[in-house]
């Protein structure tokens, strides 16, 4: 635990850094508080700030650079942060000119949050975290072939072609589907799987069939998120070498960015920030990551993150993640017909 006036000190290197992108000196700490504390006694400050790993400096005269430990004390330290309510309300007001479709949705937040925090913004499409059986449909094609459509919640729909092993009429095939129907809808493979169901031969082959793709279809990754801000990251001072944003564009360009971002175990619908070597990924070492998901917990879930170097504005980052995720999610369970989330917008008291 650091002192009260330490902390200070360290909160003041690290918000200058973050918007000045240039080591802190001992005197811009002076004019920032008023300590009542000679400039020696901050300079002790910052020794034992450096011994402890929160800063870096490169000669002992030298400013202050926060490390990762001193960014985290720093985003544990803002509190509850929200957007402004004017910002809060051009956000709504936009939202509310686009067309409703849920991909010029995320494209919009993409763009907004992105614009908010001068960084990187990925959005992917809500996904159902397991997917439920809604409808299944059997059409008998020729002989012994059969066409199996199978309708998950969230209007995904799944074709197979089926090969038995006796003809079967289409009048008995819809007894098939009704009886089946009945039995799985709403239902994960797990659940259909575990259900106790007298099934016939030709019905065990079908539910093991539709087991198979509900299970392929769990496995699936998210499909290529909505991504905007490059160029804001491109003018930042952390990449005026080429080679440090070399890195983060072949992962864009490979697809393989949000596979690396999205940390395990992400909490439910919670912003969470992953600062510099938190992240899992060595290639993002260099980066912070400030994430949310959206949606309906059960139904569907996307995510919301803005990707920057350590030395990004988390206070803007965490509130506009924070109000964006807020505003997807409204949006989410209008689309699927259910309640709007029951907890009002995060606003700000100011």
């Amino acid at each position: 635990m650091l002192s009260p006036r330490t902390g200070t000190i360290l909160k003041s290197i690290v918000g200058q850094y973050i918007t000045r992108g240039t080591p802190v000196p001992s005197q811009n700490l002076i004019k920032d508080y008023e300590l009542g504390v000679s400039s020696a006694t901050i300079r002790n400050e910052m020794a034992y700030l450096e011994r402890e790993g929160y800063i870096t400096r490169p000669h002992p005269s030298a400013g202050g650079i926060p490390l990762d430990k001193g960014y985290r004390y720093y985003v544990e330290s803002l509190g509850d942060i929200k957007l402004p309510l004017t910002e809060q309300h051009l956000i709504s007001h936009l939202f509310h000119q686009v067309e409703r479709e849920l991909d010029e949705w995320l494209r919009l937040a993409a763009a907004l949050t992105a614009q908010l925090a001068r960084n990187v913004a990925v959005v992917t499409m809500p996904k159902p975290v397991e997917c439920q059986f809604k409808h299944l449909e059997l059409v008998a094609l020729q002989d012994l072939l059969v066409l199996l459509v199978l309708v998950l919640h969230g209007a995904k729909v799944k074709q197979q072609l089926i090969t038995f092993d006796q003809v079967i009429s289409q009048p008995r095939l819809t007894v098939i589907v009704n009886k089946l129907n009945a039995a799985y809808s709403g239902l994960t493979h797990s659940q259909i799987s575990a259900k106790g169901v007298a099934l016939s031969p030709t019905e065990q082959q079908l539910t093991g069939c539709l087991v198979k793709i509900m299970q392929t279809e769990d496995k699936q990754e998210y499909e290529e998120p909505y991504l905007d801000g490059l160029h804001f990251m491109l003018n930042q001072p952390e990449f005026a070498h080429s080679q440090r944003m070399q890195a983060l564009m072949e992962l864009v360009e490979h697809r393989n960015l949000l596979k690396i971002i999205v940390p395990q175990g992400l909490a439910s619908h919670k912003v969470q920030v992953v600062i510099g070597k938190e992240n899992q990924a060595e290639v993002i070492h260099d980066y912070s990551v400030v994430i949310s998901q959206y949606g309906l917990p059960n139904e569907a879930v996307g995510t919301i993150s803005i990707v920057g170097p350590t030395r990004m504005p988390y206070a803007r980052a965490i509130s506009a993640v924070n109000y964006l995720s807020w505003v997807l999610g409204k949006l989410v369970a209008e689309l699927y017909g259910r309640e709007p989330p029951t907890e009002s917008a995060p606003q700000d008291a100011n």
